[in-house]
């Protein structure tokens, strides 16, 4: 495999640490209001990389992490708890609010097919951990005590913008416009590990610590949670590319720091979704969510085919225009699947030119456009129905588009059992010239509004739309 390493910003041969096994992190979301469909989006490309990794036969072991613990609305370490104003916002308990939210994100995340990672922490779980690593980045001599607060020191490090090629505009994501100057900081980009002077009325979440009570910064909980389930070497990291800066380039600093090793190879960010006001952003007020999408009668996976549709490198703009297109297109793909038929075994020498493309466009720096592209080709392509179904099916294991499904249901569905048993009854009696019974069992399949038709891969059948 092909992938784009942000680290490097080039395209390189994708080989993990270990042959056949690959260790996969992901941001996970800060559980404090719904996701909305330009986090989505991340997750979504994010979810089609594993899929393609499984695919192409890797063993994947995925760790997403769960921000419960106060996330700040800057990244430079000051504003307001996210998880303190969802809970007032409320009237709850941040951790009523956690609860909440993480399970109303899962939903979102079912609704788009995609799949729940190996394992699943939240920040409140590793406490222990963080502590231990702030403990060990102070023994080592990058990190210091300054108001209360552990701080990392990157005047330590020899290249702390690691990520420095990469447009300007994104990188100034993340950070924010009229933010407090610490003056506890030895160096502009240093980032505070540990909180015992909280910033914030009414700090719900605090812990016993070696330097008082308090909370862990942001940064440090991705690096710790990787480290306890994916071990000292990771293979991909995932996020979107407004987490790059700060946030994925203080996890390189504290955690090469605290192993004494490069830690991770290949970085995998997805590009912004944008509206008419530019990129999607909770801030805004109104954003859009799934359930506000379903609301208007869309099918989750229709906004899953738009995001295919379109490579992860590439912004995307979203608007319902484009949403149309796309329920449109899926509407004529789904009803082109069900009228394959089953029956037969699949041609699998006849498969392989498909499934090799298929392989060469999401092998190449998962290219989902060509994907489906490749879809396309199986349906016009000069094979079975059971060869395309075959194929169909195998695609769908990386693009989670449940291609297959309305085929599924009309076997499985009685109404479908009665028409196939009709067919057959009809076909026996024309083969006998029985015309009598041939006509009233076709006057039967006119009035369930069935349409019939004689093709050189057999009789296929569908209901009027």
């Amino acid at each position: 495999m092909i992938l784009y390493n942000s680290l490097g910003q080039t395209k390189q041969e994708f080989i993990p640490h270990t042959a056949g096994k690959v260790n996969m992190y992901t941001c996970g979301p800060t559980v404090y209001h719904f996701a909305h469909i330009g986090n989505l989006r991340t997750y979504i490309m994010e979810d089609v990389l594993e899929k393609y990794l499984r695919f192409a036969g890797y063993d994947v072991k995925r760790v997403m992490n769960i921000t419960d613990v106060g996330h700040l609305s800057s990244d430079a370490d000051t504003g307001e708890d996210k998880m303190l104003k969802g809970a007032k916002r409320e009237h709850k308990t941040v951790m009523e609010i956690a609860k909440f939210y993480t399970d109303a994100f899962f939903e979102d995340c079912k609704k788009l097919n995609i799949k729940r990672p190996d394992v699943v922490e939240p920040a409140t779980n590793c406490i222990d951990e963080f502590i231990h690593m702030v403990s060990v980045l102070l023994e080592k001599g990058y990190a210091y005590i300054a108001g209360g607060n552990v701080y990392f020191d990157t005047s330590k490090l020899d290249n702390y913008y690691v990520f420095g090629n990469m447009n300007e505009d994104d990188l100034a994501v993340g950070v924010r416009d009229s933010v407090e100057e610490d003056n506890n900081k030895r160096n502009k980009a240093d980032f505070v590990l540990w909180f015992t002077k909280s910033k914030f009325d009414s700090q719900e979440l605090k812990w016993e610590s070696p330097w008082g009570v308090g909370y862990p910064g942001w940064h440090i909980e991705c690096s710790a949670i990787s480290c306890k389930h994916n071990g000292e070497y990771l293979d991909i990291h995932c996020g979107g590319i407004d987490n790059a800066f700060p946030h994925h380039t203080n996890e390189i600093a504290q955690s090469e720091a605290y192993l004494g090793h490069k830690w991770c190879k290949y970085w995998f960010h997805v590009l912004h979704l944008n509206d008419a006001r530019g990129k999607m952003s909770k801030s805004k007020g109104d954003f859009l969510t799934v359930s506000l999408l379903e609301s208007k009668g869309y099918n989750p996976l229709v906004y899953r085919l738009f995001c295919l549709q379109s490579h992860y490198r590439k912004p995307l703009t979203f608007s319902y225009d484009s949403l149309d297109n796309a329920a449109i297109a899926y509407d004529k793909l789904i009803k082109k699947i069900s009228t394959l038929s089953p029956d037969g075994e699949p041609d699998m020498e006849a498969a392989k030119p498909y499934l090799n493309e298929f392989n060469d466009a999401l092998g190449n720096d998962l290219n989902t456009s060509l994907g489906l592209t490749a879809v396309y080709s199986v349906l016009k392509g000069n094979i079975s129905d059971a060869t395309k179904l075959y194929l169909i099916g195998e695609f769908d294991k990386v693009l989670s588009l449940d291609l297959t499904k309305a085929q599924e249901n009309k076997s499985e569905n009685p109404v479908n059992e009665e028409v196939e048993l009709l067919i057959a009854q009809r076909t026996e009696a024309r083969k006998n010239k029985d015309w009598a019974t041939a006509d009233a069992i076709r006057d039967k399949l006119k009035e369930m509004k069935v349409v019939v038709e004689d093709t050189k891969d057999g009789i296929k059948w569908h209901f009027e739309n």
